[in-house]
């Protein structure tokens, strides 16, 4: 049985919320639980930046001991409901070796 697992593309995430929602609603969670949850990081100041151009806020998805992959669906051939309502298209389903090999062809680009 193939190991499956999520790849979420951060940097193409608008943090719209759409994957909370749908996972939430999928697993049938009580308020405060979440499979996949997005985290506020910030508020990051840039220097030489004043205003509120200075500020930065940051929404990233993170997966939850609830996450099951939404194995029901998977199994039926369907994609977990994270994946199929990222209006962003920046969350996939697959298997780990593959995510693995692709996250290491990916090109990281360095700012200085």
């Amino acid at each position: 049985m193939p190991k499956y697992a999520l790849l979420i593309d951060y940097e193409y995430c608008t943090g719209c919320h759409s994957c909370e929602v749908a996972c939430k609603k999928e697993l049938g969670l009580p308020k405060g639980e979440f499979g996949i949850k997005l985290t506020e990081t910030g508020p990051y100041a840039y220097e030489g930046k004043t205003g509120k151009d200075r500020w930065e806020w940051t929404w990233l998805p993170v997966i939850t001991k609830a996450c099951d992959l939404c194995e029901d669906r998977v199994a039926k051939g369907k994609m977990p409901m994270c994946v199929q309502h990222c209006q962003a298209g920046c969350i996939s389903i697959g298997q780990q070796e593959e995510f693995a090999e692709l996250m290491h062809k990916k090109k990281v680009v360095m700012f200085s």
